[in-house]
């Protein structure tokens, strides 16, 4: 499998945790080619829904990502663009 490939499927495995309904997840590494982070890990765009969102703020819906990610944040993720919504949003 490629690289690419296997870190989404990492971050997929992860936030099945959060039973979306929904979720994409882009690899937008190759937009940040010679930045400095580009090294270390990946860009990644997250569309998420998800009845665990219900009632929660934008910062705890991205608090509930960042957790159910754990450590790929300090390894696999660079940078993520989130964008998190309940089923009725």
């Amino acid at each position: 499998m490629e690289p690419t490939k296997d870190k989404l499927n990492l971050i997929r495995s992860s936030l099945i945790q959060l039973h979306p309904t929904i979720l994409t997840i882009h690899d937008e590494s190759h937009l940040h080619v010679g930045h400095n982070g580009a090294k270390g890990g990946g860009h990644f765009s997250i569309q998420i829904t998800s009845q665990a969102f219900e009632g929660k703020t934008p910062v705890q819906r991205h608090q509930m990502i960042y957790e159910a990610l754990g450590d790929l944040i300090k390894t696999e993720i660079h940078a993520i663009s989130i964008t998190a919504k309940a089923p009725n949003e």
